[in-house]
């Protein structure tokens, strides 16, 4: 009996004493490696080689845990955010709003199928993190058809998948799933683009102690 008291104590006390960046970006991941990986998104498509002057299309940018970086680094409304989860993109604009970013005039679009986003620019960088992981076949399909259409020329679309034959799994209602190269590659081909494999996220600087995650495999796919 008091063990169970003392356990309830210690979450109650453990809900209090989470900073307010981890309560709302543990909608889209583990609360406590919120900081990791914003920064690992935003080092890592400086390290590709993003400049200011480019316009991105963050695929699946939920609470802007990755998006917020990109934003403060990217000129004046050349950020673009997509998610699917309209009450998450809500917290995202409230986190903006906090942090005094929203000057930067970021294009942010909730969204139910990448048919119904109407989006005229053309993108240098694509990025959709921790994103493909979670579609269902048909839906990446689509998504790969979207970003084919939408990059320019040599512009560049980067997404982690988890590659591998492993039972498919559930994470907050959506599927977690493991897949061959070939799929990727077959996807990318068909929509114009060019795929290279990166390395797992942990070579690439992405350090959560989950092997989970840090095997994951980021893919580079170049419009050609």
């Amino acid at each position: 009996m008091l063990n169970n008291i003392l356990k309830k104590i210690k979450k109650i006390l453990g809900s209090l004493l989470k900073s307010r960046q981890e309560k709302r970006h543990s909608l889209v991941g583990a609360g406590n490696l919120w900081k990791m990986k914003q920064n690992f998104q935003i080092q890592f498509l400086k390290d590709q080689g993003l400049k200011s002057s480019d316009t991105l299309l963050d695929i699946g940018c939920g609470t802007l845990r990755g998006g917020i970086p990109m934003i403060e680094f990217l000129d004046l409304e050349n950020y673009y955010g997509v998610e699917v989860r309209k009450h998450v993109l809500e917290e995202g604009k409230k986190e903006l709003k906090i942090l005094k970013l929203d000057y930067k005039k970021p294009n942010l679009i909730s969204f139910t199928n990448f048919q119904d986003i109407h989006i005229k620019t053309q993108f240098n960088v694509v990025f959709a993190f921790s994103v493909l992981i979670h579609l269902a076949d048909s839906i990446a399909e689509s998504c790969f058809e979207f970003v084919g259409q939408r990059l320019k020329t040599d512009g560049v679309f980067f997404a982690n998948v988890n590659i591998g034959h492993f039972p498919d799994g559930n994470w907050q209602g959506f599927p977690v799933v493991f897949r061959t190269i070939n799929f990727y590659e077959t996807l990318a081909n068909k929509n114009g683009m060019r795929l290279e494999q990166l390395g797992n996220l942990k070579s690439l600087g992405h350090i959560s102690g989950k092997d989970g995650s840090d095997q994951q495999i980021m893919l580079k796919m170049i419009k050609v």
